[in-house]
């Protein structure tokens, strides 16, 4: 298998990469606090938008693709953070295993 090219001044849209924590909201329950870890330069490709009808409303899904530089602490459920909008790590694995590049599948979510 052929090492993955990918041009690094593709890289150029800045995130924050986000971690979720469980904070008891004070009646047994938890409420998600995101805390940042890293800011990194990325790539973000569209990848599919889906809508579905249910229960009396509309559904949609987005999904993208975001490539940076490889980082050994990205893991599912962490989330990138930038412009506004908010992307959910699905999956996250290294393209080619030569430990350059990260590969994540996201879902854009509204918070």
């Amino acid at each position: 298998m052929g090492k993955t090219f990918v041009d690094p001044g593709a890289l150029r849209t800045r995130l924050v990469l986000q971690t979720v924590t469980a904070v008891p909201d004070g009646l047994g329950g938890f409420v998600e606090s995101w805390s940042d870890v890293a800011t990194v330069f990325a790539r973000i490709e569209p990848v599919s938008a889906d809508s579905r009808f249910g229960a009396g409303q509309t559904l949609e899904a987005v999904t993208h693709r975001i490539t940076l530089r490889h980082r050994g602490d990205v893991e599912a459920d962490m989330r990138f953070a930038g412009g506004g909008r908010f992307f959910l790590i699905v999956t996250a694995h290294d393209p080619d295993e030569s430990g350059r590049y990260l590969l994540c599948r996201t879902r854009e979510t509204t918070i």
